[in-house]
């Protein structure tokens, strides 16, 4: 049940012209969309916690991350300074269920040589595999994507998404 006060994120994207219907990708650990938009109180505390700056608040005043500005390094810092505890680490929970997802725009898919988001990846999750008389399509490995975003900022292109499997766990 949706309270009075919670905005209403889809509404928001729709004005704003966003129709892919994606939910934001919310700190490691967060508490799944219902339960973090319920929960977050928008204290901004986890943002400043944030030693490599990737979190930034997003729409209605919640954070995100931004893979543009660098990667996550899943330190924590933001678990720790969440006082809601909208981010919640327990033990064996993965951060997210966020992965890298190479688009269409991908140089390498149009026959151009282009391998920096292999080289960006530090899980070697990403490869470029050598196509017989065709184009390197980039691959990713769903099981070594950590969805830290250390490939997308790189991109020439901008054709790097980070996706989630379950947008009810777009935070964890």
């Amino acid at each position: 049940m949706a309270t009075a006060c919670a905005p209403d994120l889809q509404r928001r994207a729709l004005l704003r012209g966003r129709f892919d219907g994606a939910t934001p990708v919310r700190p490691p650990w967060a508490l799944g969309e219902p339960g973090f938009l319920e929960t977050c109180t928008g204290c901004d505390a986890c943002l400043p916690a944030c030693p490599e700056e990737v979190l930034v608040r997003g729409d209605g005043g919640y954070p995100v991350f931004d893979p543009h500005a660098g990667e996550c390094t899943f330190c924590a810092a933001c678990v720790d300074a969440c006082e809601p505890a909208a981010l919640r680490l327990e033990a064996g929970a993965a951060p997210w269920s966020v992965r890298a997802a190479p688009g269409d725009a991908c140089l390498s898919r149009h026959g151009v040589a282009c391998q920096v988001c292999e080289d960006a990846c530090p899980e070697r999750a990403i490869r470029l595999p050598p196509v017989l008389g065709g184009a390197r399509t980039p691959r990713v490995d769903p099981l070594a994507c950590t969805g830290c975003g250390a490939c997308v900022a790189p991109c020439p292109v901008d054709a790097i998404a980070l996706l989630t499997s379950n947008p009810e766990v777009a935070g964890g």
